[in-house]
């Protein structure tokens, strides 16, 4: 019988159990708590709005979101978001998951970092962004009863987790500044890295090899 946290059943078919087991083996303590509240602060916004998720698709987006910020698949010139996406898709295709169920866990993964417009689609990408809105930013904090907050917490503690979450956002993205154009994270770098300069939209429209 799968475990029950705050009266959300955590996933346990064989293609969750893999994805916990994979992601406990390549990421931090911090990002795997981090990525199971995710998962349970979804669901938990997701059964208050009365949508209709698969949690299995939604327990993969949640868990794969960050694995892009670790040493194992952060490796690329890409930006984070979109490593973790690609793992995710990888993963399920494995397990014999494709076509629009492994595009809505991609899509979820990819823009976990953009604001509003995962919102407006497929409720699993919606609810990644949830997740990660009210653990990183207490975005949705108050919609979330303390007793919950508090049963959530106490199975996947977050100590020091402001400081730590940004540690890890600029441990895994500062060797590759220029994929924050356009990104949150570029405050994350700008307030971590020295000597780090932003992108600027209107310099590179200005700068662009266009002739006007």
């Amino acid at each position: 019988m799968s475990k029950a946290i705050a009266g959300v059943r955590i996933p346990d078919s064989p293609l969750a159990r893999e994805a916990t087991e994979l992601v406990e083996e390549v990421a931090s303590p911090l990002l795997f708590d981090h990525s199971r509240r995710v998962f349970l602060w979804g669901s938990l916004r997701g059964r208050d709005q009365g949508l209709h998720f698969d949690p299995e698709l939604l327990y993969v987006a949640a868990m794969f979101h960050d694995l892009g910020l670790t040493a194992r698949f952060g490796t690329t010139g890409q930006r984070f978001e979109i490593d973790g996406a690609d793992q995710a898709r990888r993963f399920l295709h494995r397990h014999g998951v494709s076509g629009p169920e492994a595009d809505v866990v991609w899509t979820a993964i990819a823009l976990h970092t953009t604001p509003e417009i995962p919102l407006h689609m497929a409720p699993e990408i919606a609810l990644v962004t949830r997740g990660v809105e009210l653990d990183v930013l207490g975005i949705g904090y108050h919609a979330v009863t303390e007793e919950t907050r508090e049963a959530v917490v106490a199975a996947h503690p977050r100590p020091d987790f402001k400081n730590r979450i940004l540690a890890a956002f600029t441990e895994g993205i500062e060797k590759r500044p220029e994929t924050t154009f356009g990104n949150v994270k570029a405050d994350v770098l700008a307030h971590f890295v020295p000597g780090f300069v932003r992108s600027d939209f209107v310099e590179v429209i200005r700068n662009s090899p266009w002739p006007e």
